[in-house]
């Protein structure tokens, strides 16, 4: 009987060990790819990447839960796939606005599920609950966020990040911050900072309309800063990128475009976004519903021949269109003259001008001025973070002989000083 058991004994440390050996043998191989087979031709490593290539050893044994979307890849691959290849103990996928794997429309509530591939729990953090509850992350002892941003305040995955940070430092976890540009560029900075009384989940911290942070130096501004909102302490880490420089745009990185939401199929309409996001705070189309969201923008009164080609003193391309939105499932829902035609301007080679915040507003203050019917809402507001908007309105632009600058305010100079400390690139 003892001899059987020895040998009983012996067979499953075999097999243990084999089943090492051959775990092992994976993630080498997974490891190869990533390292040597990078199907993009560029020297810049994201955060995630960096993660997998240095710091993997640092996960094992701990419980994971993964706050990610569409954008969370490396060499094509989803992270949540790499990982669960890789064999981290991965135990929850968490979904900010647009969902974990699948991008959903803009506003759509997101619902907890499953992950389809893994069986994994998804939580919403789109919905009735953006802030993590305890229950969520009972049985997690780190948490990773990749998500690719477009470097706009109200772009939501920023807040998103703080509310998770925020509960995880209530519960004791740690958040790492998996880096990846800015697509605007790290050098990009303009806008009104965000006053106290127009906070919301377009706007959680008191920085400019484009920061020219990447996430992880948010996060990392937001903690020097005091700008969590919790008593507990904070454990955050970014794992930053290699190769990234700040005047990068996304066009020199040579990094492929995967769409942050839907209505952002291309860095042009990202870049674009950053200004022209504000025709949703009027009863101007911003271009929903057409191929060409933030680009193309107008309304059925609008009169545009007059002075139009006066833009191109400005270094702005514009053409005279015509367009007619239409409701496209998981990108626009009842877009904002739905099945009318539309009279407007297309935004040509947007990204060719160096500050397209200014251009978007100045393009909004003219578009109005030309449409009898249009009016403004009270969204503008909260995706300008101030009032100051308003003298943008009341005033008219004459393209002949005004500048297009628009004074940002003190509190824009003091940001920049207070930024200057949190830069990791």
């Amino acid at each position: 009987m003892l001899h059987r058991t020895r040998i009983s004994t012996l067979v499953l440390l075999f097999v243990g060990e084999l089943s090492f050996i051959t775990c092992q043998s994976e993630r080498t191989k997974i490891l190869d790819r990533v390292g040597f087979e990078s199907t993009q031709q560029t020297d810049i490593k994201v955060g995630s990447k960096v993660l997998i290539q240095e710091h993997l050893d640092e996960l094992d044994g701990r419980n994971i839960g993964l706050v990610m979307n569409p954008t969370a890849r490396v060499d094509g691959v989803h992270m949540l796939d790499t990982l669960i290849a890789l064999g981290l103990p991965v135990k929850a996928l968490f979904a900010a606005e647009h969902g974990f794997r699948s991008n959903q429309g803009a506003g759509e509530i997101i619902q907890d599920g499953l992950d389809e591939a893994t069986g994994l729990p998804v939580f919403s953090l789109y919905g009735a609950t953006k802030k993590p509850t305890a229950q969520m992350l009972e049985e997690i002892d780190v948490l990773l966020f990749d998500m690719q941003d477009v470097g706009a305040r109200f772009y939501t995955y920023n807040s998103t990040m703080k509310y998770v940070i925020e509960a995880a430092a209530e519960q004791g976890i740690e958040v790492w911050i998996l880096d990846r540009p800015n697509p605007l560029g790290g050098d990009y900075v303009a806008g009104w900072v965000l006053e106290p009384e127009y906070n919301s989940f377009i706007g959680t911290y008191p920085i400019p309309i484009a920061h020219g942070l990447t996430l992880g130096e948010l996060a990392q501004m937001a903690l020097g800063e005091d700008w969590y909102e919790t008593d507990a302490k904070v454990n955050l880490r970014v794992i930053p990128m290699s190769g990234w420089q700040r005047e990068m745009k996304w066009n020199d990185t040579q990094l492929e475009w995967v769409p942050p939401s839907p209505n952002l199929p291309t860095f042009e309409h990202a870049y674009a976004y950053i200004g022209t996001c504000f025709f949703e705070g009027t009863t101007l189309s911003e271009g929903r519903g057409t191929e060409h969201p933030f680009l193309m923008m107008g309304g059925e009164s609008s009169s545009v021949n007059d002075d139009f080609s006066l833009w191109s003193n400005h270094g702005v391309r514009l053409q005279p269109t015509q367009f007619t939105p239409v409701s496209i499932p998981g990108k626009a829902l009842r877009p904002k003259g739905e099945g009318l035609l539309l009279n407007g301007i297309l935004w040509e080679n947007a990204s060719d001008h160096p500050d397209p915040l200014t251009i978007g507003l100045r393009m909004m203050q003219w578009l109005m001025e030309h449409s009898p019917e249009a009016a403004y809402k009270d969204y503008l507001y909260l995706l300008a973070g101030t009032d100051k908007i308003d003298e943008l309105s009341r005033k008219r632009i004459n393209l002949k002989t005004d500048s297009l600058d628009i004074e940002w305010g003190s509190n824009f100079e003091s940001f920049k000083e207070k930024r200057s400390n949190y830069l990791l690139y």
